[in-house]
């Protein structure tokens, strides 16, 4: 590693990862004092290099409410762990999210708010939001996204298993954003295989942009994801609350034996499609062999009477 004026110890990501020809991708959380209301990260489009999305995680104390307003943007807040109330003259009520201990005890609350919107969060215990947003050419009306709304896939096999929750997928009434979370079992691979959405070729691909946020069940865990393309080529190694930014190209993720993983990933572009590319060199494996035995991670909620 290099040292930095001051005595720091430059991580060795920073100088791989960050250099003009390979413009930076990861970015890290910063710990929050509990009884803060603070952001831990946040990309816009500006500082992502990028056109649309805007990513956040927002860490709200009881008795320190967030306020905000969505602008230009539409939103969707997804609980990552707490319980709180959401508030805005969009609402007919309040609206309440959660609780959810963390992110692998069970299926996420969220909710959509469209532009123009100011509205209002207050915890009622320690909470963390994601905060997903992009500019919308169109506004959809508010919408309160239960557990039992969300989706449910078990995709792949073997240690290529992984569970696919939808939060906001392509039929959701929306413009551009695009959301949905991933488990992965300890030691298994995830958005696999390889795959691409950087070329607008509907209806096999179309051009999104992508954040990939992470979580594990322990403080120690760890996972690898090789981002690659024509021009770049590099793996970065994950950890709980770091950010990856997908411009192009393939992006494949491993989990360290051990320890499950989480992803929420956050989409938009020009259409409300997921569509993709396989890299033809592993596109064959989607031939799969039985699934993991160890998913569902999170079980799927009843149906609302």
């Amino acid at each position: 590693m290099e040292k930095m004026p001051g005595g720091r110890w430059k991580n060795a990501n920073e100088v791989l990862y960050a250099t003009p020809s390979m413009p930076k991708v990861q970015y890290r959380s910063a710990a929050l004092p509990p009884d803060r209301t603070a952001t831990a990260v946040e990309i816009t489009p500006a500082r992502g290099g990028w056109k649309y999305l805007h990513f956040a995680v927002r860490q709200v104390a009881p008795g320190t409410p967030w306020r905000h307003a969505t602008g230009r943007e539409e939103c969707c807040l997804v609980l990552l762990r707490g319980a709180c109330r959401v508030e805005s003259s969009a609402l007919p009520d309040a609206v309440f999210l959660g609780p959810r201990a963390d992110v692998f005890s069970g299926y996420p609350h969220a909710i959509y708010l469209p532009p123009q919107t100011r509205f209002r969060v207050v915890a009622d215990e320690l909470t963390e939001l994601a905060d997903g947003r992009a500019p919308a050419r169109a506004r959809h009306a508010p919408r309160v996204i239960r557990p039992e709304d969300c989706g449910f896939e078990i995709r792949g096999g073997g240690n290529a298993t992984r569970q696919i929750v939808d939060i906001m997928p392509p039929a959701f009434p929306a413009d551009r954003l695009l959301v949905c979370e991933v488990f992965t079992p300890a030691g298994n691979w995830s958005s696999y295989p390889p795959h691409k959405h950087d070329v607008d070729r509907p209806p096999g691909e179309v051009k999104l942009e992508e954040t990939y946020y992470y979580r594990f069940t322990h403080p120690d865990a760890y996972g690898f994801q090789r981002l690659y393309g024509r021009t770049d080529d590099r793996t970065l190694t994950v950890r709980h609350g770091d950010l990856v930014l997908i411009r192009s190209g393939y992006h494949p993720f491993v989990t360290a034996y051990g320890y499950h993983a989480y992803y929420l990933n956050v989409l938009a572009g020009t259409r409300r499609s997921m569509a993709a590319s396989d890299d033809p060199r592993y596109a064959a494996f989607r031939a799969w062999p039985p699934p993991d035995s160890r998913l569902p991670l999170v079980p799927r909620p009843a149906p609302a009477q």
